[in-house]
């Protein structure tokens, strides 16, 4: 009798938590009165509900019911994760991957639930470790997404706790179950180690199944395999309907992308309002080739004139990101005194700043300075040896910066053969070194000449995405030399590069179009592409451009244009088009001398 109260009064405490439960959730779900529910929450939570604890710590960290507070919120999902709660397992997994501040470490609290939480300083370091742990317990609960995090974290994580293959496995798991992330983490792992078109395609398989289902990493993703025709044509349509579609789901770069597009009339109809649009977006979420992109396009004008403060605006906050181009013109235009006053220190700063963040020209540009008397002496010899500290401390870049100063004599005279030495040093972790690396081994400075062993440095800086590599490498690949000739793989290329705005591969795009290539040829396709880099100044372009116009090479003639583009060849110091020109008004000339 005694035992059967006991079951009665234990079934209704049960029934009675799942009711006082279901209230409270019920009202976090009405905007007035999650206060209140969240309150019941709290109450069901410090009674030991691991659902509520959960809860809690979500109201915290998404500001329901509560006031933000990240250290409350980790405190209780964490209380939950404890308990078994898969799913507080992987937010706390996240939130590790994120970064937490150290006083989200302890379980107990001294800020009162009333205060909003401050944010740090400084972004904190992710946790892989911590991340490790709570995604391995909510994986092995059968937490889809929490087996999707496992196994990137396998795969990605730090060399101690990485293990590919189990990473693999978990993804499978993740996939199996209807996790997209699961789909994309297998075909990205698969995408990293295709090496041939058919494990191209059998990484589209799985990006592709994310990509149906919206996922912004895959359909950009699915963009590069169509724009660079890998697993498939190349078809830069296809490309540009999956960058806009993973542009609406904010991937920044396939905004850029997508802008760059809209921008130039490449795949899609040209617009260069909603380019802009995209470019900005891009930018402003960080991307710092847009926004270098954006400067470039406001220093440039086009449809418009140019605005050279929005240009000068754009470039300091793509150098704020990173990026060393962006700082490398910043010099050049202090130095020069274009769109801003001429300041030498200026420029002198902003060559430091691009040379800090690996850009090779900025070193040469910091040299020019030294070498006109516009920085003093003492000055590049202060750059040099704040490199050297940190070269012979390990510092990778620090290396790569010494051996550029080196080569191109900034504080010191030259010295090619050391700075092959610091250079081949910093190969082995900077891109930019191996590409600097390669190119003196091409050119035989500091050693004997070797082009084999130089191109393959050149190309290990192109495979890993450096523009100005990968226009390299196409030239050695047209020309034959250090190995053989691969006129295809060269195009591929030099289209990739001119999409990211290269001008000198905007020509090459031509040259291969033009004829006398292992290429299909279509003039029509090459003129288009000198026009564009004919339009940004490049001579041997505004030769080529002249030439098509005045025989009509790619259609119809058209003298009076092919007269402008051959002056501004002549400009620019090109013989060739100078001759042409003459040509061209003798004819003008002989014809009206004729017809009187």
């Amino acid at each position: 009798m005694v035992l059967g109260l006991f079951k009665r009064i234990l079934g209704r405490n049960r029934s009675s938590l799942e009711d006082r439960l279901l209230r409270a959730k019920a009202l976090m779900e009405d905007p007035d009165d999650a206060a209140k529910g969240f309150s019941q929450l709290s109450v069901l939570a410090r009674e030991g509900s691991a659902e509520a604890q959960f809860l809690v710590g979500q109201a915290y960290l998404n500001a329901t019911g509560a006031p933000p507070n990240l250290i409350e919120g980790v405190r209780w999902t964490r209380r939950a994760a404890k308990q078994g709660w898969g799913q507080a397992g992987f937010i706390l997994a996240t939130l590790y991957l994120y970064g937490l501040p150290a006083e989200a470490e302890a379980d107990q609290s001294s800020v009162s639930v009333f205060d909003e939480a401050q944010t740090p300083e400084v972004k904190p370091e992710p946790d892989y470790r911590k991340a490790a742990f709570w995604a391995k317990q909510a994986a092995e609960g059968e937490n889809p997404d929490a087996q999707a995090m496992y196994g990137y974290i396998l795969c990605n994580g730090p060399e101690d706790i990485r293990n590919p293959d189990e990473g693999l496995l978990w993804y499978q798991k993740a996939a199996q179950a209807g996790c997209i992330q699961g789909n994309l983490g297998l075909g990205i792992a698969a995408l990293n180690a295709a090496q041939s078109d058919e494990e191209y395609a059998q990484a589209a398989i799985e990006l592709d199944k994310a990509a149906q289902k919206g996922l912004g990493t895959a359909l950009y993703l699915m963009g590069v395999l169509a724009e660079r025709g890998l697993g498939r044509d190349a078809s830069i349509t296809e490309a540009m309907q999956y960058y806009a579609q993973a542009a609406e789901h904010h991937v920044s770069s396939a905004q850029a992308k997508y802008g760059v597009a809209l921008m130039l009339g490449q795949g899609v109809e040209r617009d260069t309002v909603r380019g802009e649009t995209w470019l900005r977006r891009a930018a402003l979420a960080g991307d710092a080739e847009a926004a270098a992109t954006l400067g470039d396009m406001y220093g440039r004008g086009g449809d418009m004139p140019p605005n050279y403060a929005e240009a000068i605006a754009w470039y300091r906050y793509a150098s704020d990101h990173g990026h060393s181009a962006a700082s490398y013109t910043l010099g050049t235009l202090y130095q020069e005194g274009v769109a801003v006053p001429q300041d030498m220190q200026e420029a002198e700063r902003w060559f430091k700043i691009a040379v800090e963040q690996g850009n090779g020209d900025a070193a040469a540009g910091l040299g020019n300075l030294l070498l006109q008397g516009k920085i003093s002496p003492e000055a590049g010899q202060e750059i040099l040896s704040a490199y050297q500290v940190k070269a012979e401390q390990g510092d990778y870049l620090s290396a790569f910066n010494f051996g550029v100063c080196l080569a191109q004599g900034v504080g010191t005279q030259p010295d090619e053969a050391e700075a092959l030495k610091w250079l081949h040093k910093a190969a082995e972790r900077v891109v930019n070194a191996q590409y600097w690396y390669g190119t003196m081994l091409l050119n035989g400075r500091g050693t004997e000449k070797d082009a084999e062993e130089g191109r393959a440095w050149i190309k290990k800086a192109a495979d890993a995405g450096m523009i100005e590599a990968q226009v390299a490498y196409a030239d050695l690949l047209v020309r034959g030399e250090g190995g053989s000739k691969n006129h295809l793989e060269a195009l591929k290329l030099y289209e990739n590069a001119a999409k990211s705005g290269q001008v000198w591969a905007m020509f090459s795009v031509g040259a291969m179009y033009g004829g006398g290539h292992d290429v299909p040829q279509d003039r029509a396709v090459a003129q288009s592409w000198f026009l564009q880099a004919a339009q940004r100044g490049n001579a041997a372009a505004q030769l080529m451009m002249g030439r098509y116009l005045a025989l009509g090479l790619a259609g119809d003639k058209n003298i009076v244009q092919a007269k402008k583009w051959y002056a501004k060849a002549k400009a620019q110091d090109v013989t060739q088009a100078a001759s042409e020109l003459a040509d061209l008004e003798d004819q003008e000339k002989m014809s009206v001398s004729e017809q009187g």
